[in-house]
């Protein structure tokens, strides 16, 4: 028996995150993500199909069962779900409050079997993430947060609060950015603002690192991104004490018609933020 959870094994219920005024729906979202990253999980030790969808980005068995995985634990709820891998019907507009669901984030690292993958579930209300859940499926590794209430990495058999770096020289700043998709745009700009700690990190896990204090920063150019891809971190790193924005500053909304994040991403442990902003701006 598993004493920090109360359950049999580590494909918990999650039942022991120490948040004292849960929301019904942190739970959902635990059981949600750990279920489908253990059906992640075995599909990724054996052979699996891949393709490609029509905007040419890779799917594989592993996305749409843990995608079904989720639907149906998440319909215990009234509130509607946003996924990547269904068709966006609008009505989740008309709700006071949405399921953003990334059922499985880094299918490349998935398909290169990097092990650098997750799956990623958030609530958001009135435009904002309100709760976070991030699963790590190859490490049993699961980040959690809620609203005022802190963020949280379940590792080790057990839940540990977690927190942003203090440092605000750049020059001793820890950089992640994507296996996949960096770009020389990217990579010139860390160089320019003095980063020369830099790491290539799949999936979600970026944010994850920043979160947990392994990094300061993640740097995103790319009008690719869409809310699913972040929905899940922006709620764990703003309450690991850090900042996600686009790169100019603004603010990042969810749940909206448009669910691309057209001016990047900039997550941070928030002291760094302004000064990556300003020196971003200046190649605008």
């Amino acid at each position: 028996m598993d004493t920090k959870t109360g359950t049999d094994n580590v494909g918990v219920k999650m039942i022991g995150i120490p948040i004292p005024d849960k929301i019904p729906e942190l739970d959902i979202a635990l059981e949600a993500a750990v279920d489908a990253g253990e059906a992640v999980s075995e599909i990724y030790q054996g052979e699996f199909t891949e393709s490609a969808k029509k905007d040419e980005s890779p799917v594989t068995e592993a996305d749409l069962k843990s995608n079904e995985i989720i639907k149906r634990r998440l319909s215990r709820t009234s509130h509607h779900i946003l996924s990547e891998e269904d068709r966006d019907d609008l009505r989740r507009l008309s709700g006071k409050a949405v399921w953003i669901v990334d059922p499985l984030d880094g299918t490349s690292d998935f398909i290169d079997r990097t092990g650098e993958f997750t799956v990623m579930i958030a609530l958001v209300k009135n435009k904002k993430p309100i709760l976070g859940v991030i699963v790590w499926p190859t490490e049993k590794n699961f980040f959690a947060a809620q609203l005022g209430e802190g963020a949280f990495r379940f590792s080790n058999n057990q839940w540990d609060r977690i927190s942003v770096t203090s440092t605000s020289d750049l020059s001793k700043c820890r950089a992640v950015g994507s296996r996949h998709h960096l770009s020389d745009k990217e990579r010139l700009f860390i160089k320019r603002l003095g980063i020369e700690d830099f790491t290539n990190v799949g999936s979600s896990l970026k944010v994850g690192k920043i979160s947990s204090g392994e990094a300061e920063a993640y740097i995103t150019t790319t009008n690719k991104m869409k809310e699913w891809d972040t929905a899940a971190s922006y709620c764990i790193v703003t309450e690991a004490g850090g900042k996600m924005t686009d790169m100019l500053g603004n603010e990042l909304s969810y749940n909206n018609e448009d669910v691309y994040h057209q001016n990047g991403i900039l997550a941070t442990n928030g002291i760094i933020h302004d000064k990556i902003v300003e020196e971003f701006k200046k190649l605008e």
